[in-house]
């Protein structure tokens, strides 16, 4: 079987799907890996440690696409050099990556109709047994992470309590909305810098795990269910949405620095932090929108862009994960590397067995179908709204 690695093109990608030490593994596996040329460039990892881990570099892309079995990547397919990547596949080929198929649903009916089977990374169920293939996890994590230290650097003032000839610097407060995995590391990173941490979730079984690191969890009661199935935050009622937004206000009005990461899965990010909040805080205040690729959480949030509104920096960040591109390609190449080995069984067959519940979540294209119910409904509402 052929596994091929696509160089990316999307602008900022930085990523690569495999690794050298990872290759070497799926080689002795027994699987023939395919590398194209300058794959792991932008990350650090060169052709000539792809070949030492006995992968064959290939210098034409559509050779790569044209003959792969399985291609991995990054991110979704897109058009390349007047042509779709999609359309550079072979009928009945295995896409394994992000592919946003709730939120660009027509990409997926575009894989569908080439009879692409495609494995989409986002959609990994947050269970125990699929922990290790769960790349949305591990790629928030490094948001987070990043989130923090941006922020730091944007910051007019110190993160931790300084004791000096000057007298005693307080230490700068910071409020984190959002305690999911990027929430918890922004949580973890901003403490470490020594700034005194706050953070808020509409999931009350959170809050141990955000004391547990050293912050103190901002709770609001809701009269209804705030956990979805897959184990992030639910959208909520209107009245939910006030009270919360009331709560936040407090904190924010007060707060040196703010970290949103709320975010639903293929909608629009949640409104958390209005014009209103912002006008409110004060001068040389920070905010750091991890959602704004999603339209962000802040009213002011430009995405891709640093803005200054009534004295306050607001930085619309996207693709963080990009920014650190060695550890975040050793943590989505392990990912793929655990989802691989599930599904390739000791005769080197690639095996779906739709009763499996990381089967049945993560496949959302098979056969010239589209497998996945979600993507379907969203698919179907695209076509309502047009």
């Amino acid at each position: 079987m052929k596994l091929a690695v696509a160089k990316e093109i999307e602008m900022g990608e930085n990523r690569v799907a495999l690794i050298p030490d990872t290759v070497a593994r799926l080689v002795k596996q027994g699987l023939e890996v395919w590398v194209e040329a300058g794959a792991g460039e932008r990350s650090f990892f060169a052709d000539e440690a792809y070949a030492a881990a006995g992968a064959k570099i290939i210098d034409d892309p559509y050779t790569l696409w044209g003959e792969a079995d399985i291609l991995v990547k990054v991110s979704p397919p897109q058009e390349r050099d007047g042509r779709h990547e999609v359309d550079m596949l072979r009928e009945g080929a295995i896409l394994v990556g992000f592919t946003n198929p709730l939120g660009n649903p027509t990409l997926a009916q575009k894989l569908a109709q080439r009879r692409i089977t495609t494995l989409s990374m986002e959609l990994i169920p947050r269970t125990t047994r699929a922990q290790s293939m769960d790349a949305l996890s591990s790629q928030a994590s490094v948001a987070g992470y990043q989130a923090a230290l941006i922020a730091a650097a944007a910051s007019p003032k110190f993160f931790p309590m300084l004791t000096t000839a000057a007298g005693t610097i307080a230490p700068a407060k910071v409020f984190i909305i959002g305690a999911g995995v990027a929430g918890l590391q922004a949580i973890a990173t901003a403490r470490r810098l020594g700034a005194v941490v706050e953070a808020f979730d509409i999931r009350p079984a959170v809050k141990e795990e955000v004391q547990s690191l050293g912050a103190k969890f901002v709770e609001v009661k809701l009269d209804e269910e705030t956990v979805a199935d897959n184990g992030y935050a639910k959208e909520i009622s209107e009245i939910s949405k006030q009270k919360t937004q009331e709560t936040i206000a407090e904190h924010v009005k007060l707060s040196d620095v703010v970290i949103t990461t709320a975010q639903v899965p293929g909608k629009k990010a949640p409104l958390l932090v209005t014009e209103e909040m912002v006008a409110q805080m004060k001068p040389g205040s920070v905010i750091v929108d991890i959602a704004a690729e999603q339209g962000g959480n802040c009213a002011c949030t430009q995405p891709g862009r640093d803005i200054r509104y009534n004295g306050v920096t607001i930085i619309g960040t996207i693709n963080l994960p990009s920014s650190t591109p060695i550890h975040s390609s050793q943590m989505y190449a392990k990912n793929i590397l655990t989802l691989l080995q599930y599904l390739i069984n000791k005769e080197g067959e690639f095996t779906l067995n739709f009763e499996d519940d990381i089967v049945k979540n993560t496949c959302v294209t098979h056969a010239g179908e589209i497998r996945n119910q979600k993507v379907q409904e969203a698919l179907e509402q695209l076509r309502v709204n047009a």
